[in-house]
């Protein structure tokens, strides 16, 4: 099976490798072919081609960062974070396998179903409260 795979966190400078490196051995390891695109402060490495996405089976998005899912239409597609990706490259994995095999409903797709879900699911990972009401958002809003 063939997997495409983005990778992006605000610093880019371990995490989204680690995690990178997690979902392309866990792949590997099952026998299925992956390119995955690492994005942080420095741009994007290893970009992924249209033609890329095209011959892909399912895609993974492992992001602390926003990233379109827009390029990924068509694709069944498993949102999730880079934390998800470097402690459990094996599930992501293997939903995306499903996905891909219809087993299991794609995540960040069309749909309103599949945007209250992905919602749902943001709002249980996020940590540390509400980003409004944070130091950087406060001195943003005095200086603006």
């Amino acid at each position: 099976m063939k997997l495409v795979a983005v990778t992006s966190c605000p610093t880019g400078i371990a995490h989204s490798q680690m995690a990178a490196e997690n979902l392309e051995q866990t792949a590997e390891e099952q026998g299925h072919d992956i390119k995955v695109e690492v994005q942080g402060a420095m741009g994007a490495e290893n970009e992924l081609s249209d033609e890329d996405v095209a011959a892909a089976d399912a895609a993974i998005i492992a992001a602390d960062t926003s990233v379109s899912p827009d390029r990924f239409s068509g694709v069944p597609l498993v949102d999730g974070t880079v934390k998800d990706a470097v402690n459990d490259a094996e599930g992501m994995v293997a939903d995306a396998i499903a996905a891909a095999d219809g087993d299991a409903p794609a995540t960040g797709g069309k749909g309103e179903d599949a945007e209250s879900t992905s919602t749902e699911s943001d709002q249980q990972r996020r940590r540390g409260g509400d980003r409004s009401k944070s130091f950087v958002a406060r001195l943003k809003r005095l200086f603006s």
